[in-house]
């Protein structure tokens, strides 16, 4: 029996060893079930280069890509963040993995809600959600006790936040909640206890009240960030007991009083910005910042001088003190001691001269000075400026002669020196200007010609040269400008005549010549400039004809006036938009404008000649009256017989109609154009009843029919080639009925005549008012409105109907707006239905507009609904950030989409790219938005979402609650060293 249980007690540990790597192996098993799990609700947007490539069964978990175990074997940490990851996040298998200390997926598209079983991870020490897409509220977390680190900044969270929750996380030494719509609330008193934090981040997340006196406690604090919150009152004086700061942001709030005395005790800190509030005072506090590397206090009320101690900064990197009320001069060692990037005094009231030595270590690139009153000359040195990318100092009372150097400063992209008092010419170094778009020096005293050189400057768009004493003949080497947008040199003295090469200026739409002296003939080359917005040639010495090739151009400014012009007024231009535009030119005339004479072909004849001529017209005249009486009378008959007929016109109707086609087919007109789409020309019509219509006629005869006749009435009798096209968008119209899918009231046709009649839009197209001198500066609640308005007319063509129907030119030009800004899709010209029995993966229409086009067209000619997709993704980054789909400044053979995907390095350049007429305290959404902008471009058309997943994450992105500016993204792994880009530089 002893030896039996020796035997036994012998084998018990290999029992024990044995169940324990049973009890290894299943959990390894679960384990790794939960992961392929969390697998299943993420999907990666990098095919090439896809995290989960490792993710299978031939692999241990703990090699798995983005894991990483314990001693023991079991999951502990989960870093996937930064994988362009999409999908929902699965609380409920991931905290079964009862190790995990580290959850980490910030930077990635997830979206959806996060639920209460979260609170099974109770073991996380570092969890981050943050720049996601989540939406709804965030769960209450007390029992999460551990954690160290909890990020959930610009997540997407909204409701109210479960602050109380963070009173059991003594631990905590990061906090980061910023970008979140949270509900308001005062600030909460549970971090007032967290005396372990080092990094609290609570920008932008509704914020109210004053700080309290508490924040004293968080001695340890290196990082206090309370930007773009609601908050008032004084800045506390407890506050300068946080010796440690590094960095304090309390911009954007409604702080009022004056600095905290004591400020100066911060000793450690380098950056400080406060600005965007309603502070007033003086700085005195801050000259003994000896650390202080970017110092932002704009948009306040501080007035006195700027301390001269900041003259001794030998750290200052970026100084932002515009739009206060400072006076005096500038310490004028500012910048002899440090690497300064950017400085942006503006709109003071600074006296006395530009500081010498502020680009000393030759590191400046923003330099702006505008709106102040300073005097002198500009100092020599900032010549050898090189790395200047901004150069402002308009609206002073600088004088003197601008140093050569200034003109040709090889990095800079806007040079504006106007409203000043420079002297002397703009010199040939300009041409070493390579990246200069922007050149303003107008309202000055700057004569000379202009050099030859400007032609180098190949990145020019706007050159402002007006109000100056400019003289000489306009170099014709200008047209070899070909970026070239806005061209004004009026009020100079330039002579001789306009250079024919300014019609290759194919992206001019602004051209202003006027009060100068120049002579010659108009160029004709000017008619051929698609782009071209305004002409302004008045109070010139021009002579000659108007060239028949400027009408063609649609112009919304004209001015010919007050020149010494000949000849025939061209028809199309003797409109009431240009009464005026002729005035002052004795030698025109005109059949149309009551103001000019007759125009008369026989004036410059012989009487005996005119005589002659006369009889035999007459002769012939009588003759042709009489045939052509014979002709129409048997034509009439004929006619009128025809008019009886009901096959005669056939009229499609989809609504109840209050009008006749007679009523559209007699304002079929040339003075009813309001449009050229891609399958047709556009008419407004205006009825009896006092409605308008818009009328597309699809184009089926040649151009040159069309000019030979003011009424278009003879033209629709032409057969045309387009009758497919045309009954293919009827087919498909004719069945929609969307709120957000223009309305088609009938369609007219005959044997020889193809007609649309929709409803009238009198907003025009999303690209008219994006784009066009038409545009209204659409607030972000509008342009959201707009951008969920035509996702759902896409996602209704996609999904609403029993057959999938694809738009296949999808842009903003196909967006139409009504009288309250509400959009509608129109021009299905190019679209197809496609039938169930069709291959479902493509067909093989040509289609689409360049800028718009998805890219799988350009290699297999290949189209679906992704493509639409993609368009629509396009038209997204417009609205965000107000460029068309190609500018120059993207770069040769480069879209608005590769440019937006070169701006994502940072928060600072995503923020930059933000239209400028989008208020601040919207750009938390926009980011959103721009994000969902990606998605949608995605090259691989698998990885881009459906139109119905596209509404609904764009709702989703859009708050009932209070909208809040966006900032910095504050990732606690990387935001060390970040600093804010200041407001100004994008200015």
């Amino acid at each position: 029996m002893s030896s039996l249980t020796d035997r036994r007690r012998t084998h018990l540990p290999l029992y024990l060893l044995f169940l324990l790597v049973c009890l290894l192996s299943t959990a390894a098993a679960d384990e790794f079930q939960i992961l392929l799990k969390l697998k299943s609700t993420l999907q990666a947007s990098n095919t090439n280069n896809n995290i989960f490539n490792t993710w299978n069964s031939t692999n241990s978990v703990c090699s798995f890509t983005g894991i990483a175990c314990n001693e023991n074997g079991f999951v502990r940490d989960i870093d996937l963040s930064n994988q362009n990851l999409s999908g929902f996040l699965a609380a409920d298998a991931i905290c079964q993995l009862e190790s995990l200390e580290t959850l980490s997926l910030g930077f990635n598209f997830l979206h959806g809600t996060i639920k209460e079983d979260l609170n099974n991870c109770v073991n996380l020490k570092y969890l981050d959600l943050g720049n996601n897409l989540f939406s709804g509220s965030f769960p209450d977390i007390s029992s999460l006790s551990r954690l160290e680190h909890l990020h959930l900044n610009d997540s997407g969270f909204s409701g109210t936040f479960p602050w109380k929750s963070l009173g059991n996380m003594t631990g905590l030494i990061r906090l980061s909640l910023g970008d979140n719509p949270f509900d308001q609330s005062p600030f909460p008193t549970e971090v007032l206890n967290l005396n372990k934090l080092i990094w609290l981040y609570l920008s932008n997340c509704s914020l109210g009240g004053s700080i309290p006196k508490g924040i004293g406690n968080l001695t340890e604090l290196i990082n206090l960030e309370l930007s773009h919150n609601n908050m008032v009152g004084e800045i506390p004086s407890e506050i300068t007991k946080l010796t440690k700061l590094w960095q304090l942001e309390l911009y954007h709030n409604q702080f009022t009083g004056t600095l905290p005395s004591g400020l100066r005790n911060l000793t450690n800190l380098e950056n400080f910005d406060a600005s965007e509030n309603l502070l007033e005072g003086d700085l005195s506090e801050l000259g003994f910042l000896q650390n202080i590397v970017s110092l932002q206090l704009f948009e306040n009320s501080f007035s006195g001088e700027v301390p001269t101690e900041f003259g001794e900064f030998k750290k200052l990197v970026n100084l932002s003190l515009y739009k206060n009320k400072l006076t005096g001069p500038l310490p004028q060692k500012l910048g002899s001691w440090s690497k300064i990037d950017f400085i942006d005094i503006s709109e003071n009231l600074l006296t006395g001269s530009i500081p010498p030595d502020m680009c000393k270590m030759g590191t400046m690139r923003g330099f702006l000075l505008l709106q102040n009153k300073f005097t002198g000359e500009i100092p020599a040195n900032y010549a050898k400026c090189s790395t200047l990318k901004r150069f402002r100092v308009n609206i002073n009372s600088l004088s003197g002669v601008v140093p050569p150097g200034i003109w040709g400063l090889p990095n800079a992209h806007i040079i504006d020196l106007t409203s000043n008092q420079f002297e002397g010419p703009i010199t040939s170094d300009i041409g070493n200007a390579k990246m200069l778009a922007q050149l303003f020096v107008n309202y000055n005293q700057l004569s000379g010609e202009l050099p030859d050189e400007i032609s180098k400057a190949t990145s020019l768009v706007s050159i402002v040269l007006n109000n100056n004493r400019f003289s000489g003949k306009v170099p014709g080497s200008i047209g070899d400008l070909r970026h070239l947008g806005t061209l004004y040199l009026q009020s100079n003295r330039f002579s001789a005549s306009i250079p024919e090469s300014l019609g290759n200026c194919n992206l001019l739409s602004d051209l202003n010549m006027a009060e100068n002296s120049l002579s010659g003939d108009i160029p004709s080359s000017l008619g051929s400039l698609p782009t071209l917005n305004s002409l302004n040639l008045s109070q010139n010495q021009l002579s000659g004809e108007i060239p028949k090739s400027l009408a063609s151009l649609r112009l919304s400014l004209l001015d010919l006036s007050h020149n010494r012009l000949t000849g025939a007024i061209p028809e199309s231009l003797s409109i009431a938009a240009y009464n005026g535009s002729f005035s002052g030119n004795s030698g025109l005339c005109s059949t149309d404008i009551s103001s000019f004479p007759q125009c008369s072909s026989g004036s410059g004849m012989s009487k005996d000649v005119r005589t002659l001529i006369i009889c035999f017209s007459a002769g012939s005249a009588i003759l042709l009256v009489s045939l052509t009486c014979f002709l129409f009378l048997k034509k009439r008959e004929k006619d009128e017989d025809r008019s009886l007929k009901e096959e005669s016109w056939d009229v499609n109707s989809f609504h109840v109609m209050s009008f006749t086609e007679r009523e559209i087919l007699d304002s079929i007109r040339q003075e009813n154009l309001i449009g050229k789409g891609g399958s047709g020309n556009v008419y407004r019509v205006l009825l009896a009843n006092g409605k308008d219509l818009a009328v597309k006629h699809i184009w089926n005869t040649d151009p040159s029919d069309r000019k030979r006749f003011k009424s278009m009435a003879p033209v629709l009798a032409k057969r045309g080639g387009k009758l497919k096209e045309f009954n293919a968008e009827v087919q498909m119209l004719s069945s929609i009925r969307h709120v957000n899918v223009v309305k088609l009231y009938c369609s007219i046709t005959s044997e020889d005549s193809s007609l649309l009649v929709y409803e009238y839009m009198p907003n025009g197209s999303l690209w008219d008012q994006l784009h066009t001198c038409q545009k209204m500066k659409l607030d972000w609640e509008t342009r959201h409105e707009i951008a969920v308005g035509a996702a759902k007319g896409l996602e209704y063509l996609h999904h609403g109907l029993e057959r999938l129907v694809m738009h296949r030119d999808v842009k903003s030009s196909n967006i139409l707006l009504d009288e309250f800004l509400k959009p509608k899709i129109a021009d299905f010209g190019l679209a197809k239905i496609v039938q169930d029995t069709a291959d479902k993966d493509s067909t093989h229409v040509i289609a689409g507009t360049p800028g718009y086009i998805a890219p799988e067209y350009g290699y297999t000619y290949k189209v679906n609904e992704k493509s639409d997709v993609y368009s629509f993704g396009v038209v997204l980054m417009e609205l965000v950030t107000g460029k068309r789909p190609i500018e120059p400044e993207f770069g040769e053979n480069k879209d608005i989409v590769s440019w937006v995907s070169s701006m994502l390095g940072s928060r600072d350049s995503i923020l930059s790219m933000v239209d400028s007429y989008i208020p601040e305290v919207n750009k938390e959404e926009v980011i959103k938005v721009l994000r969902i902008a990606i998605l949608c471009t995605a090259r691989v058309p698998e990885l881009r979402p459906s139109m119905r997943s596209v509404v609904q994450m764009l709702e989703e992105a859009h708050e009932t609650f209070q909208l809040l500016k966006i900032v910095i993204s504050k990732d606690s792994a990387a935001a060390d060293k970040k600093m804010k880009v200041v407001k100004g530089i994008e200015n």
